[in-house]
C-alpha cells in the first residue's frame, strides 16, 4: 500500500516511493492523498475487535500497511476519581509513550518503500519508539537530539542500536541539523512533526477510545500540545470516525502548551511572547517554538470549538506530584494536561460535570 502524498497548502501531489519528498516544494507539509474508510456505517461490538492486533484492528482506516509491529495500542481507560475524568494510558506503550502509534506507522511504510536508513530529530520520546521501532525493522536510524537530552531517552535510543547525534542549542537547532542530513541525502526522514505515517498512527488514539466507550465520544479531550502529534492525530481520527457513521459527534479539543514556548495558545489568546518571562522547563517534551502544523493545528480547534492555553511550571509540577501520589506514574510533560484540564475548569471552559478523557503520554520511567 504505497499511498501518494498531496501537499496541505496547495494540493500538489507526489508519487509514493523511498525518493518522496519530505515536504512540497511549496514548504508546506504533505499528507496521505486518500484517506480510506470502512466499507460499513455501522461500528462492530467491542467484542468482534481482535484487541490483538492492537491499533492495526483498525487498518480499514489506515493509509499503511502493517509491516513493523510489537503489538502496540489498546492502552488501558482508566477512571481518575480525583479529577471527575478518565485517563487513557499511552504511558505503557513499549517504548513508555504515545509516539510508538506513529513510529509502528512510519516504519511499516519505510520498511514497504525499502528505506535503509532513517533520521529523525527529537526531545527524546519519538527518538526512543523511532529508534525501537527501527531496529524491529532492520533498519538503521540517526537520532539528532538535543544536547541536554535526558540520559534515560538517550539510553533507550542507544540500546536499540540508533546513532545519537547531539546538537548544541535550541530544539530548532536540533531539527534544522537533522533536516541539513536529510537534504544532503543521509536519510529518509522519519520526522513525527512531518512525516503523514506518524500522523496516521496517532489518529488510532480516537478510534481506540470511542470502541472502549462502546463508540460514544467524550464531551472533550485534554491533551499536551507541542508540535502536535496527538492533538492533530486524533483530531483526525475523530473526523473519519464521524465521516464513516461509526460516530455522531466531535468532542472538544483542548490543548495544553509550556508557558514560554506557546505559540498557539498566545495567539489564540492575543498574548505576546514579551508579555512574560516565565518558561515551564518541567514540560520540557512539548517546547517547540514553530509546530510544523500550525495551521491544521489551529483549524482543529477552531473545527472542535476547542482552545489552547499556556501553563506554567508550578501548575505542571504540581499536577505531576498529585499524579504520583494517586498511582499514575508518568514523566512530567504527561502532567501539563492534567493540570490544563483543572485551569479549564477554573476557567469555565468545561463544566464540573463534562465528560473528558485526558491522555497520559509518557511514563515516569523516562524523567531521570
Amino acid at each position: 500500500m504505497q499511498t501518494d502524498l498531496i501537499c496541505s497548502a496547495c494540493d500538489r501531489e507526489y508519487s509514493a516511493g523511498p525518493d518522496e519528498p519530505w515536504r512540497c516544494d511549496c514548504g508546506h507539509p504533505l499528507d496521505f492523498a486518500e484517506r480510506p474508510l470502512p466499507d460499513t456505517d455501522h461500528p462492530p461490538n467491542f467484542s468482534e475487535i481482535d484487541t490483538r492486533d492492537g491499533l492495526w484492528a483498525f487498518e480499514e482506516f489506515l493509509p499503511v500497511r502493517r509491516v513493523v509491529s510489537l503489538g502496540e495500542g489498546f492502552t488501558p481507560l482508566a477512571d481518575a476519581d480525583e479529577w471527575d475524568a478518565q485517563f487513557k494510558l499511552d504511558c505503557v506503550f513499549p517504548s513508555g509513550s504515545f509516539k510508538d502509534r506513529g513510529a509502528t506507522a512510519t516504519l511499516s511504510r519505510a520498511a514497504e518503500l525499502g528505506v535503509e536508513t532513517v533520521l529523525e530529530d527529537s526531545s527524546g520520546n519519538a527518538g526512543a519508539a523511532i529508534s525501537q521501532y527501527a531496529a524491529r525493522a532492520g533498519i538503521d536510524a540517526e537520532i539528532y537530539v538535543p544536547a541536554g537530552v535526558k540520559e534515560a531517552k538517550l539510553t533507550a535510543i542507544e540500546r536499540a542500536g540508533a546513532t545519537p547525534i547531539r546538537v548544541e542549542g535550541s530544539r530548532q537547532d536540533v531539527t534544522d541539523t537533522c533536516i541539513d542530513a536529510v537534504e544532503a541525502g543521509d536519510g529518509w526522514y522519519a520526522s513525527h512533526a512531518w512525516n503523514p505515517s506518524f500522523f496516521a498512527g496517532t489518529m488510532t488514539f480516537a478510534l481506540e477510545l470511542a470502541a472502549q466507550r462502546d463508540w460514544a465520544v467524550p464531551d472533550a479531550v485534554v491533551s499536551p500540545l507541542g508540535h502536535g502529534t496527538l492533538f492533530l492525530g486524533m483530531y483526525r481520527g475523530f473526523r473519519a470516525l464521524l465521516e464513516s457513521g461509526w460516530t455522531d459527534e466531535m468532542p472538544r479539543l483542548l490543548g495544553v502548551q509550556a508557558e514560554g514556548v506557546a505559540p498557539i495558545a498566545n495567539e489564540l489568546q492575543g498574548v505576546s511572547e514579551e508579555d512574560g518571562d516565565e518558561r515551564n522547563d518541567v514540560a520540557d517534551g512539548i517546547q517547540i517554538t514553530h509546530p510544523v502544523r500550525k495551521n491544521q493545528i489551529v483549524d482543529a480547534i477552531e473545527g472542535t470549538d476547542g482552545d489552547a492555553i499556556a501553563l506554567d511550571a508550578e501548575a505542571t509540577q504540581d499536577a505531576l506530584d498529585k499524579l504520583h501520589r494517586t498511582g499514575f506514574y508518568v514523566e512530567p510533560t504527561s502532567a501539563v494536561a492534567v493540570a490544563g484540564l483543572s485551569a479549564y475548569r477554573e476557567r469555565g471552559t468545561l463544566s464540573e460535570d463534562a465528560d473528558v478523557v485526558v491522555p497520559l503520554t509518557g511514563s515516569g520511567l523516562k524523567s531521570s
